[in-house]
């Protein structure tokens, strides 16, 4: 039986929740990692979305322009989703630990 998506995430990332967690050997850590991801990936949309609507930029009430809360946002979650898709390491089908550690200090 495949296991079930967080019910929070947005129906896209769920789906890739899904598939992650079909095709990759993940522990409960790992899982708890993905989680995480996912919610970083729908606050990023969800930054980017808001940003759509309101501009990257508005004035302050000196007139100055000042970047969208959004903008801290979505880099952050992007930031965030990147390193903790790295974490995973999901491009290795095994999931095994690189025996020459050397190797990951790229």
């Amino acid at each position: 039986m495949a296991k079930r998506a967080p019910s929070h995430l947005q129906p896209a990332t769920a789906a890739w929740w899904r598939h992650v967690v079909a095709e990759f050997a993940l522990e409960q850590h790992h899982e708890r990692l993905l989680t995480l991801a996912c919610e970083a990936w729908d606050q990023a949309v969800a930054a980017r979305e808001e940003l759509a609507k309101a501009g990257t930029y508005f004035a302050d009430r000196f007139g100055q322009p000042k970047a969208h809360p959004a903008v801290a946002v979505e880099r952050d979650a992007r930031i965030a989703f990147a390193r903790l898709v790295r974490e995973l390491d999901l491009e290795t089908s095994d999931h095994s630990p690189d025996p020459d550690p050397a190797t990951r200090l790229r």
